[in-house]
């Protein structure tokens, strides 16, 4: 077991390393730098500057060196906890990222613990009662939630709240503790804003993962064991639920792993959209800057939270599946 949980320890701090060094690289991939689109602005405006100036900013922001230094200083400040400074910003990238951190990060775990509440009753309920009314119902409704932008779903909410209701949908604070200091009212206010962007950013995952489960317990519930278990005269709440659904949820589990930077990296749109304060839109305005130092960290991070994610996941299949542990062992 502790040679299992060292083995996977080690594979996700390799991982964070390749992703460190990926991440720097493609965020300069794209021709050019920030340098240049700076100056293109600068140009659209009719400001030009001199050679000297440039090679003056390429070497203010270290860009003159080459890659392989680049990455260096850059790593070797992120593991003092050192982003760097934004380009376009004209801060640390410290600061953009954890003012946005947390509403991301709250955002993120409504729309999961809303893609789980749903999807696992609704995912059992499907494959114990197939082929019923209520499984063609969530079967479609599924496909619906697949096939429809998150997106467009949110501009639909918004234009019926503003149509029959006559309230203006979007944002994480009313208007009165936007810029308010942290109190338990204003927690109280974030809380009464979440269920919204949850519900968008979770129909998606919530429609992918009900197919999931249904697809898995039905594999289960033709098993021996379960025929065995039903000819004992065992209840069929327990025969289902104990053995069933445990080795069901296996893929369930799994795919926690990849929820949350799914949910962040394909929220750019709909945050636009709704005007959420997250990292998606801060993600999507680096990239268009080319502000390498503020897109590599983001990116970095996401990639890390996959990482984690899958540590916990291999944790929480440890704790669920003995067939694991006993591998684990061995």
């Amino acid at each position: 077991m502790v040679s299992y949980l060292v083995r996977r320890l080690f594979m996700a701090i390799v991982t964070m390393v390749a992703i460190s060094v990926l991440s720097f690289a493609i965020i300069q991939l794209p021709p050019g730098d920030y340098i240049t689109t700076y100056i293109a602005q600068l140009a659209a405006d009719g400001t030009s500057l001199s050679d000297a100036e440039v090679l003056a900013l390429r070497e203010q922001y270290g860009l003159d060196q080459s890659f392989l230094v680049q990455y260096l200083r850059w790593i070797a400040s992120v593991l003092h906890g050192d982003f760097g400074m934004s380009m376009e910003w004209r801060r640390p990238v410290s600061e953009l990222i954890g003012e946005r951190l947390w509403l991301t990060m709250a955002v993120a775990v409504a729309a999961i613990l809303l893609t789980w509440a749903l999807a696992l009753p609704i995912g059992i309920y499907s494959a114990v009662r197939r082929y019923s009314v209520a499984d063609y119902a969530f079967t479609i409704v599924g496909f619906i939630g697949l096939a429809v932008p998150n997106f467009l779903l949110a501009l639909a909410l918004m234009y019926f709240g503003y149509k029959f209701f006559g309230i203006n949908i979007g944002g994480l604070f009313s208007p009165a503790y936007v810029d308010a200091p942290w109190s338990l009212a204003r927690v109280w206010d974030l809380i009464k804003h979440l269920p919204l962007p949850a519900i968008v950013l979770g129909t998606a995952g919530t429609a992918e993962m009900i197919r999931v489960m249904r697809a898995n317990l039905l594999d289960e519930l033709h098993r021996p064991y379960v025929k065995t278990a039903r000819a004992r005269g065992l209840d069929e709440r327990r025969v289902i639920l104990k053995y069933p659904v445990r080795v069901a949820l296996n893929p369930f589990v799994s795919i926690l792993a990849y929820l949350f930077p799914y949910i962040v990296s394909g929220s750019i749109i709909v945050s636009l959209v709704l005007g959420l304060p997250t990292v998606g839109p801060l993600l999507l305005r680096a990239l268009l800057a080319q502000d390498m130092f503020l897109a590599g960290a983001i990116v970095l991070l996401l990639g890390i939270m996959t990482v984690i994610g899958t540590f916990l996941s291999d944790m929480l299949l440890l704790w669920i599946d003995p067939r694991i542990r006993l591998e684990g062992r061995s």
